[in-house]
């Protein structure tokens, strides 16, 4: 079954990624091509009320994220993203999403609606790994890749166990410096 998601998510990630050049960037579209693989091979099976809990940590600015789906409608699933950073602030991202193909169809930052980020991002590597993170210990994916600045980003993902995007943890460059995204908590209907 890894060997499956390998593949798919190798597939996902050269044709889907985003590239990561600011924090939001980071944080709002990293999960991305995971949800897009998963929507892709067996459709997004979502609940209402499914979400996780991150720690975000850039160094000197440390916050939390939490990932939850608020809607199921006609037009998609809206995945709700709260991302507190302390004194450098707090960011709501509602995104719109495709549950048959993955597809971002809209993205609301803060009341407003933002253009979708469309970059490109090579896969260096995926394996089979194991990853620790405050949430426990968990059979992954691990993906190496690199944004069309040629920084690295480091994504350990399980679609099958953490809702949405699957991300237990991603090391990812922005502006300020590495952003590590760790999972806290989560919570699966």
């Amino acid at each position: 079954m890894i060997k499956a998601l390998i593949a798919a998510l190798t597939m996902a990630f050269s044709v889907n990624a985003f590239a990561t050049p600011t924090i939001t960037d980071v944080l709002v579209q990293a999960h991305m091509p995971a949800i897009m693989d998963q929507a892709q091979t067996q459709g997004l099976d979502w609940k209402v009320g499914d979400s996780a809990d991150y720690s975000i940590n850039m160094g000197f600015i440390k916050g939390t994220m939490v990932m939850s789906v608020a809607s199921i409608a006609n037009d998609g699933i809206w995945m709700n993203q709260d991302i507190d950073l302390g004194f450098a602030g707090k960011q709501k991202v509602e995104t719109l999403i495709d549950p048959n193909t993955g597809e971002v169809k809209k993205m609301i930052v803060n009341g407003k609606e933002e253009k979708i980020p469309d970059s490109k991002v090579e896969i260096v590597e995926v394996k089979e790994a194991t990853v620790t993170v405050p949430a426990g210990t968990f059979d992954c994916i691990h993906a190496r890749l690199k944004d069309e600045k040629n920084a690295e980003i480091n994504a350990w993902i399980n679609p099958q166990l953490i809702p949405m995007s699957g991300l237990l943890k991603q090391v990812a460059p922005s502006q300020f410096g590495n952003v590590t995204v760790e999972l806290k908590s989560f919570k699966k209907n």
